[in-house]
């Protein structure tokens, strides 16, 4: 006994319905994502554009998107340089300290255990000071 049977059409019909499911979900989400970390807008515009979207969907994601697509970029951009600058900081203090006094107190440390000759200690010295 066959269930259903679904012709060619109907399955490219329902895997288009599912992503554009998948997308207004996503928009949903982007949008409310956006709204929420603007720190351009104030709580009363905030609230405006919840409702707006909440009440009225479509139109309300479509005119958010026209109206502040531009911010949703630089908001977007904005976070990622924020990691970015999380991150080289946290591996900054993870090498430890960056600046010239540390990396030349390792050197001697290095040239009086004997790892480094004089002639590598000279050479990465003058690259450390320069």
């Amino acid at each position: 006994m066959v269930v259903a049977e679904f012709g060619t059409g109907e399955v490219f019909l329902s895997m288009l319905w599912f992503f554009l499911f998948v997308i207004w979900f996503w928009l949903i989400i982007a949008i409310f994502s956006d709204i929420f970390r603007s720190h351009d807008m104030s709580g009363w515009g905030k609230a405006a554009w919840s409702i707006f979207v909440i009440v009225l969907p479509f139109i309300g994601i479509f005119t958010y998107l026209i109206a502040r697509g531009g911010k949703m970029t630089e908001h977007a951009v904005q976070d990622a340089q924020a990691q970015e600058d999380y991150f080289n900081a946290r591996v900054q203090s993870a090498v430890g300290g960056s600046n010239e006094a540390d990396q030349l107190a390792k050197l001697a440390t290095l040239h009086d255990q004997g790892v480094l000759d004089d002639a590598e200690f000279a050479r990465m010295k003058a690259k450390v000071v320069a």
